[in-house]
């Protein structure tokens, strides 16, 4: 067999294969409705990380706002719960379109080329953010052999530009396909028909039954893991990472006192805190903290991972603490813990947050003296921030602007 013959050979098994998948949900259309639900999660996705992402790295000229004092709680709940709901939508879509990889010829011109190419990135970067994405929310960080968040970061403009070069691609179809199904539609095969005359006679049946699979398997993963980031789901709970309601003083940690290797520090006798402007600076052991005006706030605990738990600090203000110091309105500060091994000993508080009179160095925790493992003896705590940037075991407030 000559090497053209063999190629005939391949592109008529390829063309046998695709005709045998054929299928009422393997159309344009239903291409184009699962496609534009798994649009909407993937922009939801989107907006949402870039916000937490620069909530932690932001840029010089960012300011963010504090209320709602729940508004991160929200925004990483909903990124989390719209990142799960994309197994099943592009599980879905990647039925529909299966039949597609086995088109003849496989290129059949510079367009052909681009279309084909832009799914390949946007499948595999896909596939690799929304994995990985669950990956974090587990917290199996051995797996990654990696930055999670720098990498989970430039991936989503892998996605979102590809996704942008797809539907670039794809738009006369799309387009075509938006609002109604055209009377005829091309099959999976290649091949045009009237629906009514598919195979069995019932297509209308087996779309419902396709849709109603993915929409009850959508349904299922967001009503069995959204507990963790909103209350209501809470006793739908089954599968979730995180119950929120778990944990030392009703509340989860990510890390404890003893990974972070700061139990015989934060247990301390002599432990103070130091509250520095440039030249200036005051120190106060736990005694002075809890002698002046205590400040009690109700606010969540919204982790990067998703969970979230509303709960009741009590403690001083920061404001108030650099007051002592005769800080300058409107500065930033950068708060110091006692770990020095974590990523996340250090965190910058911006102005915003700063002067905030919700934002407190915590004493208390619901009523109670701080769990060692919630940051004992002090920690901050503030609005509409990250878990991870309210740092425990604080030992230093310093003035950076």
């Amino acid at each position: 067999m000559t090497p053209r013959e063999a190629v005939a050979a391949i592109e008529r098994g390829m063309s046998a294969y695709r005709a045998r998948l054929a299928s009422p949900t393997r159309t344009p259309r239903m291409a184009v409705v699962l496609g534009r639900l798994l649009g909407v999660a993937f922009l939801v996705c989107f907006g949402t990380g870039l916000y937490s992402h620069f909530l932690q790295d932001p840029l010089p000229w960012m300011v963010f706002p504090t209320r709602p004092t729940q508004l991160y709680q929200w925004t990483q709940g909903l990124h989390i719960t719209a990142g799960i709901l994309c197994f099943p939508l592009l599980l879905g879509k990647l039925h529909v379109v299966y039949p597609q990889l086995f088109q003849t010829p496989a290129v059949r011109s510079l367009p052909h080329l681009l279309e084909r190419a832009s799914i390949a990135l946007l499948v595999a970067s896909s596939l690799v953010q929304i994995v990985i994405g669950f990956i974090n929310t587990v917290q199996w960080y051995q797996l990654f052999p990696f930055p999670f968040r720098q990498t989970h970061y430039a991936l989503s403009f892998v996605v979102i530009g590809s996704l942008a070069v797809h539907i670039g691609v794809k738009l006369p179809v799309i387009l075509r396909h938006w609002r109604s199904r055209p009377r005829e539609e091309t099959t999976a095969s290649g091949a045009t028909g009237r629906l009514h005359r598919w195979m069995d006679g019932s297509p209308t049946a087996t779309r419902r039954a396709f849709l109603g699979t993915v929409a009850a398997g959508s349904a299922a993963v967001v009503l069995t893991t959204g507990g963790q980031s909103f209350a209501p789901l809470q006793p739908l709970n089954l599968f979730a990472p995180r119950d929120p309601r778990i944990g030392p003083q009703g509340l989860p940690i990510n890390r404890t006192a003893e990974d972070a290797g700061v139990v015989q520090l934060a247990r301390s006798a002599g432990w103070t805190l130091s509250i520095v402007d440039g030249d200036r600076r005051t120190v106060l052991d736990a005694d002075a903290l809890r002698d002046l005006e205590q400040v009690t706030v109700d606010l969540p605990i919204a982790c990067v991972e998703g969970w979230s738990r509303m709960a009741t600090w009590s403690g001083v203000r920061v404001r108030d603490l650099l007051d002592l110091v005769g800080a300058a309105p409107d500065v930033a500060v950068r708060a110091v813990s006692l770990e020095t091994k974590g990523a996340y000993g250090v965190s910058e508080i911006g102005p915003e947050f700063v002067r905030d009179p919700l934002t407190l160095v915590a004493l208390r925790l619901n009523g109670e003296v701080l769990d060692i493992d919630h940051g004992y003896p002090a920690r901050i705590i503030s609005p509409a921030r990250p878990g991870v940037l309210q740092t425990k075991w604080l030992s230093r407030l310093e003035v950076i602007a």
